[in-house]
């Protein structure tokens, strides 16, 4: 059956305005039920919470104690979680320190990194650090590059568990000295004239020998697939080929395959020799020495930013660094995942916000295993939103026809730019978790997820809900 016009949309939300009662739970809109049937969609797979935000009457409830896989709203948790346990105002720190003493810019010792877990470290930023560096006087290192992770507890990560696509930039794992997301941008470009393929890397990585892919005349199709993508820590090899009809791409990849403490060094020694510096040493893991003497660092922006760019772009790899940090931040040295389990469990408790149905495994949502009811998700937006720290939480969600993950969404609707909402798309799962100022003036919390293999059908569902919400409320 086709999907209903916009006309027709209005059309049923009108006539449920209409014939409104109060909605009790279990019961539908109709023009949602409508949409999940058409999307193929039974009942029992979606949980529903409509709730105004100062009032303890739900507006419409739907399986709403059952856990469900909430995608890439559990980022509103994690967030919020930070926003209270760390202050919208919080900073990470990349400290340099020396052990020795420069003399005429050469350093006769080691050069220590103390990372903190940074989310949004980026090749600038390192750039303006190593100029921190060379400006405090040293140019020239004979010793060590030290890189001290510990705030993070180090091990191996597994980025194709998730889906088996470790390639994806978003199957980045958590790391304290974080750098560019660990991701590289691929630029392919077909030379005819000489039957080559130039890759150039962006960040440069230096020590890593690239052999490109064998030019083809044929279709360009789908060129990801015809190439397969293999990192070391001093190689990358592109075994296959690439048509010249396909002209230049860019490809972002994640070099799973190199360990973080390279993949640093080939980015930092790549910027040091550009500024001038010299170095002869290797880059190892280790810790900071406490005779060791700072002389430089570099602060991130405020966490109330990095919060927006987690939400409004769903970053799952910063998503899982704020998890962590706040671990560290409640709980000290080498964090872990259980260790940011058990801050955010600790706060929910302190706010009698019971997380009985509450299964967290990276907070991101990228997950298989997360779970969450739409009940407990919207007690958390409730807390939230008489939070000190709610404007930086709700400016934080995409707002609806405008910006992040919701601006193509809802555009032309009376709602646009009048809903704060997260979303969440997984494979088999959709959702959102937010807040809708309706037509009335009040506003609303509003839950849905939908965990069935007809969730990526489930779109006009969740913009009925929204639209509902915001007419008939």
């Amino acid at each position: 059956m086709r999907k209903l016009s916009t006309f027709c949309r209005k059309w049923f939300s009108g006539l449920f305005f209409i014939l409104a009662l109060p909605v009790f739970a279990q019961q539908l809109p109709s023009s949602v039920k409508y949409e999940l049937e058409l999307a193929g969609i039974p009942e029992n797979s979606v949980g529903i919470v409509v709730e105004q935000v100062d009032s303890n009457v739900s507006r419409l409830t739907h399986n709403a104690d059952i856990a469900f896989a909430p995608a890439s709203t559990m980022k509103v948790l994690t967030t919020y979680a930070a926003l209270e346990l760390l202050g919208p105002s919080y900073t990470w720190e990349t400290g340099a320190y020396i052990s020795g003493k420069p003399e005429d810019g050469v350093l006769y010792g080691d050069l220590i990194i103390k990372g903190s877990g940074d989310p949004v470290f980026s090749q600038k930023e390192l750039w303006l650090f190593i100029r921190q560096i060379q400006d405090a006087g040293v140019r020239d290192i004979r010793g060590n590059v030290i890189l001290d992770r510990s705030v993070f507890k180090t091990g191996s990560f597994d980025a194709a568990a998730f889906d088996a696509e470790p390639l994806k930039p978003y199957n980045a794992g958590p790391d304290a000295l974080l750098l560019n997301e660990k991701k590289i941008d691929v630029r392919l470009v077909p030379n005819e004239s000489e039957n080559t393929v130039k890759v150039v890397f962006e960040p440069r990585l230096d020590g890593v020998k690239i052999t490109p892919p064998l030019l083809s005349n044929g279709e360009c199709g789908n060129w990801k697939k015809d190439i397969v993508l293999q990192f070391d820590d001093r190689h990358a090899n592109f075994d296959g080929i690439y048509s010249s009809t396909c002209q230049e791409k860019i490809w972002s990849v994640l070099p799973y395959q190199m360990s973080n403490t390279r993949y640093f060094e080939s980015v930092f020694s790549t910027l040091w020799k550009e500024a001038g510096g010299r170095f002869k040493g290797r880059f190892v893991d280790g810790t900071l020495p406490p005779e060791a003497l700072k002389i430089a660092e570099w602060r991130s922006p405020e966490l109330s930013s990095v919060v927006s760019t987690v939400n409004k772009h769903s970053n799952n790899v910063m998503a899982r660094q704020l998890l962590l940090g706040i671990g560290h931040h409640e709980l000290g040295d080498n964090a872990d995942e259980s260790m940011g389990i058990k801050a955010i469990k600790n706060w929910l408790a302190s706010k009698n916000i019971s997380s009985g149905d509450l299964v967290i495994e990276n907070g991101s949502g990228l997950s298989r295993l997360e779970k969450i009811s739409p009940l407990t998700m919207s007690r958390i937006l409730k807390a939230a939103f008489h939070s000190p720290v709610m404007p930086e939480l709700m400016s934080s969600f995409p707002i609806a026809g405008k910006d992040g993950t919701m601006s193509k969404r809802l555009k032309e609707d009376a709602i646009a730019g009048k809903a704060h909402i997260k979303t969440g798309a997984i494979d088999n799962v959709r959702a959102i978790a937010g807040y809708v100022l309706a037509k009335s003036g009040r506003r609303y919390i509003v839950v849905c997820m939908v965990n069935d293999p007809n969730a990526k059908l489930s779109r006009n569902m969740l913009n009925e809900l929204l639209n509902w919400t915001y007419e008939n409320n």
